[in-house]
C-alpha cells in the first residue's frame, strides 16, 4: 500500500513538473534577456508645484509620442497586441514594439515576414533604384512619409499630416506647460518645439533648446534620430525623454565644453577630415532619466544623448550631450561589470571601473560633435554621400573616438577620478563584448561587430582556451586610433563604395562570439534592460 501511494506521489509530481514546463513560454528567455530596472519616483524637494504639473505635461506628451513611434515603425499596436495570446510573448513584442526582434530583425510572431530595411517609412515594395530615380524635392527630408498613391505612383506625407492628431495633443501640453513654468527660456522652448511639431521645420526649437540651459527639468522630443531606416538612412523617428538635471555633475561637465577645437585636434588622422566646429552654445548635462517613450524606449535602452542632429544648429550654436547617469549606473552593475568578470582573464577583470565606463560614454557622446559634417569634396554632407551606411560609420567613430579621448585627457591628467588608462580601455571592451549582443540587426549592433573584428585583426586580444579574453592594450589603443581616422576620412570623402565594402567585410559575426553569448546567457547575464516606470 505504501508502495502504491509512493508511485501515486511521484506520479503526481512527475505530471506537475511536465505541466509546468509545458507552460513555460519559449519566449521566457528572451525576455530575460531585458534586465527589469525600477526607475524611482525622483526627489522633487526643489521643485516648485508648477514644476511638477510641468513635469506631468511632459510625461503626458510623450505617451502621444509612444503612440506616434507604433504607428511609424509598425502600424496598428491596438489589433496586433489583441492577437497575441501569450503573455510572455506579449511582452517581448512591447520591448521590441513589433514583431521583430531588434537584435536579430527576425520575426517571431506568426504571419510577419521578417523586418523590412525600411521600416514603416516607405512601401513594402520600393527598391533604392527606385527611390533614386524618383525626382520629388521632399524625398530626401528626414519628416516625410513615402507612400503609394492609387495609380501606384509614389508620393510623399509629411509627418505633421501624417500624425496630426497626436501632434495636435502633444501641442496643447506644450504650449499647457508654457503657461504655467516659471522659466522664460523654458517657455520659449516649449512654444518654438510645439510649432515646430506642427510644421516639421525643427532649426529654432533646437536653437531654443540649447538656450535653455537654466532649467532642472529637460524634455527631449520629436522625430530625431534616423537608425530605423536602414533602406536609405533618411527618415527619423520619434522619441522622447523627461529628464531631471544634476547640478553638480552638470558643472564638472561643463569645463570641457570649452575645450572641444583642442578635442577635436587630439583626434588621429588628417587635419582635413576633422575640421567641422560646433557653435560657442553647446554644453555637457548630466540627468537622470524619469521616462523613455517611442524610439528611446525599442530594444536597447541609450545611455547618453548628443542632439540636435540639425548640422544648421550644431554650426550655428553647437550641441548639447547629456549624460543618463542612473541608467549608465544601472547598465554598468547589471551588464557590463558582470560581463567583464565572466569574459576576462582576472588579472584585466580587476580594472572594470563605473567611472572609467562613465567617462567613455560622455566622449563617445561629445565625439558625436568632432569629425566633419560635409563631404570635403562636393559631394554634400557626410549622411547624403554614405546614405544608408552613415548611421553605422557614425557609430564607429563615437565609440573609438571616445575612449581615444578618454586615454589622451588620461595622459595629461585632465580627468582627476580614481581610474587610469588601462581601466579605460579594459572597461571599454567589457562594454564592447556585452554589446555584441546586440546583433547586426542595428546601425549600433554592426558598428560593434567591425570594431570587434578590426580589433581582433590587429591584435589587441586574444581569446584563451578558458574562453576568457587577454588584452594587449597598447596594440588595442592602436589599433582604435587607426580604425577612427580610417572612419573619420571615408567620411570626410564621402565614399560610399568602400564604407559599403567595409561594412559588409567586418559587421559578421564568428563562432567566439555565439560562445560569448551562449556563456553569458549560461551565467544569466542579460543583454540590455527595461523599465518599470513608478509614477
Amino acid at each position: 500500500m505504501k508502495k502504491i501511494l509512493l508511485f501515486a506521489v511521484l506520479a503526481i509530481a512527475a505530471a506537475a513538473v511536465s505541466c509546468n514546463k509545458s507552460h513555460k513560454s519559449p519566449f521566457a528567455r528572451l525576455v530575460a534577456d531585458y534586465a527589469v530596472v525600477d526607475i524611482e519616483v525622483p526627489d522633487l524637494s526643489g521643485i516648485s508645484d508648477n514644476g511638477k504639473e510641468v513635469l506631468n505635461l511632459y510625461r503626458f506628451a510623450a505617451d502621444e509620442v509612444d503612440a506616434i513611434y507604433w504607428k511609424q515603425y509598425f502600424g496598428d499596436r491596438q489589433a496586433f497586441m489583441d492577437s497575441i495570446t501569450d503573455p510572455v510573448q506579449k511582452t517581448y513584442a512591447e520591448i521590441n514594439y513589433g514583431p521583430w526582434d531588434r537584435f536579430t530583425g527576425k520575426s517571431f510572431v506568426d504571419g510577419y515576414s521578417d523586418a523590412l530595411p525600411g521600416a514603416g517609412f516607405y512601401p513594402e515594395d520600393l527598391t533604392k533604384e527606385e527611390f533614386d530615380a524618383w525626382e520629388n524635392p521632399d524625398k530626401n527630408s528626414p519628416y516625410t512619409l513615402i507612400r503609394r498613391a492609387e495609380d501606384g505612383s509614389l508620393e510623399t506625407v509629411w509627418y505633421h499630416d501624417a500624425y496630426k492628431e497626436h501632434l495636435d495633443k502633444i501641442a496643447k501640453y506644450l504650449d499647457a506647460a508654457a503657461d504655467i513654468t516659471i522659466k522664460p527660456s523654458v517657455k520659449k522652448y516649449l512654444e518654438s518645439k510645439a510649432k515646430a511639431l506642427l510644421s516639421d521645420q525643427y532649426y529654432q526649437s533646437g536653437i531654443d533648446w540649447l538656450d535653455m540651459d537654466d532649467s532642472k527639468m529637460d524634455l527631449v522630443i520629436g522625430p530625431n534620430e534616423a537608425a530605423d531606416d536602414q533602406l536609405m538612412g533618411l527618415k527619423r523617428s520619434y522619441e522622447a525623454f523627461v529628464l531631471l538635471k544634476n547640478e553638480a555633475r552638470t558643472n564638472e561637465l561643463m569645463q570641457f565644453v570649452s575645450r572641444i577645437g583642442e578635442l577635436q585636434q587630439d583626434l588621429p588622422g588628417d587635419p582635413a577630415y576633422k575640421t567641422f566646429q560646433p557653435g560657442t552654445g553647446s554644453n555637457i548635462f548630466s540627468c537622470d532619466a524619469l521616462y523613455y517613450a517611442g524610439k528611446a524606449n525599442a530594444g536597447v535602452k541609450v545611455i547618453a544623448l548628443n542632439l540636435p542632429f540639425d548640422t544648421d544648429v550644431q554650426r550655428d550654436r553647437g550641441t548639447r550631450t547629456i549624460l543618463l547617469e542612473n541608467v549608465i549606473k544601472a547598465k554598468f552593475n547589471t551588464i557590463v561589470g558582470p560581463t567583464g568578470k565572466v569574459l576576462l582573464t582576472p588579472e584585466y577583470s580587476e580594472h572594470l571601473s563605473p567611472d572609467a565606463f562613465f567617462w567613455n560614454i560622455v566622449f563617445r557622446e561629445v565625439a558625436h560633435g568632432l569629425g566633419v559634417k560635409e563631404t570635403v569634396n562636393g559631394k554634400g554632407s557626410v549622411e547624403d554621400a554614405l546614405k544608408q551606411v552613415a548611421p553605422t560609420l557614425e557609430e564607429v567613430k563615437v565609440n573609438t573616438a571616445g575612449v581615444l579621448l578618454v586615454c589622451k585627457l588620461q595622459d595629461h591628467y585632465d580627468i582627476h577620478h580614481l581610474f587610469n588608462k588601462d581601466d579605460a580601455l579594459t572597461t571599454y571592451f567589457a562594454s564592447l563584448l556585452r554589446s555584441e549582443r546586440f546583433g547586426e540587426g542595428s546601425a549600433l549592433g554592426r558598428a560593434n561587430l567591425i570594431i570587434y573584428n578590426y580589433l581582433k585583426e590587429k591584435g589587441a586580444f586574444q581569446r584563451k582556451a578558458s574562453n576568457q579574453y587577454t588584452l594587449d592594450l597598447d596594440k588595442m589603443e592602436k589599433a582604435l586610433s587607426d580604425l577612427t581616422a580610417l572612419v573619420l576620412k571615408t567620411q570626410a570623402t564621402g565614399d560610399f563604395e568602400f564604407a559599403t565594402d567595409f561594412e559588409n567585410s567586418y559587421s559578421k559575426r564568428d563562432a567566439d562570439l555565439d560562445a560569448d553569448k551562449m556563456k553569458l546567457g549560461l551565467e544569466n547575464i542579460p543583454a540590455d534592460i527595461r523599465f518599470n516606470f513608478k509614477r
